[in-house]
């Protein structure tokens, strides 16, 4: 079994908008991990921080694929 995470979590903060009204992003942070689950049934998300902003919807979350090639 694999035991180690398949996709990172990150998160970036909405910090102001650009000339034409879209959102701005601060650097993104990374915040938790997906695990896989045994024999293929679906995954497990942990959170290690979550921050305020994701509460109140200001900001973005991204997941990326780890080994994946940008």
């Amino acid at each position: 079994m694999n035991k180690k995470p398949t996709h990172r979590l990150s998160f970036a903060r909405i910090i102001g908008t650009d000339e034409e009204g879209n959102d701005k992003l601060g650097s993104a942070r990374e915040i938790g991990a997906i695990w896989p689950r045994g024999e293929g049934k679906g995954s497990i998300l942990r959170l290690d921080h979550i921050p305020v902003e994701l509460t109140r919807h200001e900001g973005v979350l991204f997941v990326n694929e780890i080994g994946a090639k940008s």
